[in-house]
């Protein structure tokens, strides 16, 4: 079962940038189809793989920052390939 997964963290400090690049880079580099901007960070593919890969990777970040939030959103499709229709 594929999924899309959108991810924001937010530290809640104020040196909060190095957690979020080292957050960002291990997440490009786990083979999954990852696409960011400003305010997110969206991660698609298999289920498994991918909540393996956010469980790892949230809890390294968390590691990193003495208070923080994520936020996640959950869709049961790949919607990686989504464009407006307008």
């Amino acid at each position: 079962m594929n999924i899309s997964v959108e991810l924001t963290l937010t530290p809640l400090q104020d040196d909060f940038e190095p957690a979020i690049i080292h957050f960002i880079k291990k997440m490009r580099a786990s083979g999954l189809t990852v696409l960011e901007n400003p305010l997110s960070t969206q991660v698609y593919g298999d289920y498994d793989k991918v909540m393996k890969v956010i469980t790892t990777e949230v809890k390294e970040a968390f590691e990193m920052i003495d208070k923080g939030l994520l936020y996640m959103k959950i869709v049961k499709s790949d919607r990686s390939e989504y464009e407006p229709h307008f």
